[in-house]
Formats: C-alpha cells, sequence, structure tokens
C-alpha cells in the first residue's frame, strides 16, 4: 500500500530540491554589487511623496468592478448563446435574470460617475 505513495513522495522531494537548490545557486554565484543607483526607486523615477495608506479615489474600484461586469457577461453570454435552443425556456428565465443583475451594475457605475473621466 504505502509503495503506491513512493512515486508522490519522489516528485515531491525532488520539486522542493530543484526549487531551492535553484534559488540558491542563484544567491551564491549571482553578482552582488549594490550602489546608489541600483537602491533607487525605479518604479516611478522619484520618491514617494505621500504615506502608502493614502486614499484612493473610489473610482479605480469603481473601473475593476466595471471590468469584472462586462467580462463575466462575455464569458457567459457566449456558451448560453451557443446552446440557447436546447435550454428552452429555464435558460432564456436564467440569463434574463444574469442580464438583469448585470444592468444593476452598470446602471450603479452609472450614478456613481465611474463612466466620467476629467
Amino acid at each position: 500500500m504505502l509503495e503506491n505513495y513512493l512515486p508522490v513522495v519522489v516528485f515531491i522531494f525532488l520539486g522542493v530540491a530543484f526549487g531551492v537548490g535553484l534559488t540558491l545557486i542563484g544567491w551564491l554565484l549571482g553578482p552582488s554589487k549594490p550602489n546608489e543607483e541600483k537602491n533607487s526607486q525605479f518604479e516611478c523615477g522619484f520618491p514617494a511623496f505621500e504615506d502608502s495608506r493614502m486614499h484612493f479615489n473610489v473610482r479605480y474600484y469603481l473601473v475593476a468592478i466595471l471590468f469584472i461586469l462586462f467580462d463575466l457577461e462575455v464569458a457567459f453570454v457566449f456558451p448560453w448563446a451557443v446552446v440557447q435552443s436546447g435550454l428552452g425556456w429555464f435558460g432564456f428565465v436564467v440569463i434574463s435574470v444574469f442580464l438583469f443583475l448585470l444592468v444593476v451594475g452598470f446602471i450603479f457605475e452609472w450614478k456613481k460617475g465611474a463612466l466620467e473621466w476629467e
């Protein structure tokens, strides 16, 4: 019984060994010459001017919700359109409820002003 688990244990051991081994090789043999320029800010080009916990405009979150809204619509409506004739009225009612919820989310986004850019 336990001999059935031997390949699993071997693969786990090999995976951990490769992961840790290659990381150690890179750390030991890699160049390490830090200087002022390498340690400077590189993402935006200038030092941060506020705390990292500053408040963001709610519009960023609304745009993310809007993306998820339309992404879900595309992901579910296309497969439904392919098999709609086989689903009957039940499939029609289910997709109608789904699209109604998406429209409610879209109206919420519209009322909050997520579609208006300055």
